[in-house]
C-alpha cells in the first residue's frame, strides 16, 4: 500500500494537471465562442466549430477558414447525396421533380466549387482585395443553395422535404462562414 504522503502527492498532482486542462479547455471555449457571436446561428457555430478552437485561437481569420471549410464539407456531403439521388431516382417520378432535383444538384455542385475558391484563397491571403472575392463566393454559394430550395418548392416530391432540410443546414453553416469573412475582413 502506498504510503499517505504519495498517495496525497499524487490526488494533489492530478488535481493539478485536471485544473491546468479544464482552463486549457476554457480558454479554447471561450475563443470559440467569442467568434461565433458575429453569426446569425451561434449555437450551430459552436458546435462545429469547437473541434478548431486550438488551432484558430482569437485569429479572425483562422475563424474565417475555419468556418467556411465546415461549409464546403457539408455542401459537398449534400451534393453527393442529390447526385445519388439523381442517379437513383432517373427514372422515378414525374419529370418536373427530377428536373428541379438535377437542377438543385447542379446549384450544390457549383455552391462547392465557390466555397472550394474560397478555402483556397483563405489559405493563400490573409487580407487583401482577395478578401472582396472571398465575400462575393460564399455569398454566391448561398444564393445557389436557396435557389435550390426554391426549385424543390415547386414541384411536389416525397423526398424534397429531407433535401430541404439538408439544404437549410448549408445555409446556416454558409451564413456562420459569411459572417466570419466579413469580421474578418473588417478586423484586417
Amino acid at each position: 500500500m502506498a504510503r499517505p504522503s504519495t498517495t496525497i502527492h499524487i490526488a494533489v498532482s492530478l488535481l493539478l494537471i485536471a485544473t491546468v486542462m479544464v482552463s486549457a479547455t476554457n480558454a479554447t471555449d471561450d475563443n470559440v465562442r467569442e467568434a461565433c457571436k458575429a453569426t446569425r446561428h451561434p449555437a450551430l457555430c459552436v458546435r462545429t466549430l469547437s473541434p478548431f478552437s486550438r488551432a484558430a485561437g482569437s485569429s479572425p481569420h483562422r475563424w474565417a477558414r475555419a468556418a467556411v471549410s465546415v461549409a464546403l464539407a457539408e455542401t459537398e456531403r449534400v451534393r453527393l447525396d442529390l447526385s445519388r439521388e439523381v442517379r437513383t431516382r432517373i427514372r422515378a417520378g414525374s419529370p418536373r421533380a427530377r428536373g428541379a432535383l438535377a437542377d438543385c444538384a447542379e446549384c450544390f455542385g457549383d455552391a462547392v466549387g465557390e466555397l472550394w475558391s474560397s478555402l483556397m484563397t483563405l489559405r493563400a491571403v490573409t487580407f487583401g482585395p482577395q478578401m472582396g472575392d472571398v465575400e462575393t463566393w460564399v455569398s454566391a454559394a448561398l444564393t445557389d443553395v436557396f435557389t435550390c430550395v426554391d426549385g424543390l418548392k415547386e414541384v411536389r416530391w416525397v423526398a424534397a422535404g429531407t433535401v430541404e432540410g439538408k439544404a437549410v443546414n448549408v445555409t446556416c453553416l454558409a451564413g456562420n462562414a459569411l459572417a466570419l469573412v466579413n469580421r474578418d475582413i473588417v478586423v484586417s
